[in-house]
């Protein structure tokens, strides 16, 4: 269970976190750092450290995440959950913690922009010109400007 003594915000992230997706397990994590070792998006940027994200988590500082961009670092390869010898479902945690961000509209302006071309071109950047050449030098047909599958069924889960 959440400790009651938490203030009313983190304790309702960490409550629905624990409901959701059993993030009791965090407070199993020793800090070992074999989550850290072996992430991809750590070695491009040293500010991100999954560790971190599950001590803030241990330390009840769930809302302090939410406001943060660290979240959206991961790259979701699923290395550190997959090494980690507790079991902690890192990269499951900081999916959660992300869609929450988005829930409460803390999510970064870019993270907006993609889900916006998704749902109108199916795709994450407009096909152009020079997208068409390259594709055809390599013997590939040309692609359609909108994948009007994925729009279809995007358009309707809204």
């Amino acid at each position: 269970m959440v400790d009651s003594n938490l203030q009313t915000e983190d304790r309702d992230v960490l409550q629905d976190l624990a409901e959701r997706y059993g993030v009791e397990g965090v407070c199993s994590c020793y800090a070992c750092g074999t989550c850290a070792a072996g992430c991809p998006a750590r070695r491009v940027n040293p500010a991100y450290n999954p560790r971190k994200i599950i001590r803030m988590l241990v330390l009840n500082e769930a809302k302090s995440l939410l406001e943060k961009d660290t979240i959206w670092l991961c790259s979701s390869c699923y290395t550190c959950q997959e090494r980690c010898p507790q079991g902690i479902k890192i990269t499951d945690l900081i999916t959660a913690l992300r869609n929450l961000a988005v829930q409460q509209g803390r999510s970064p302006s870019g993270v907006g922009m993609q889900a916006n071309l998704v749902r109108s071109q199916g795709r994450l950047y407009a096909l152009d010109e020079f997208d068409d050449k390259k594709r055809k030098k390599a013997g590939l047909p040309s692609l359609s400007p909108q994948i009007e599958e994925a729009v279809r069924l995007l358009k309707e889960e809204s």
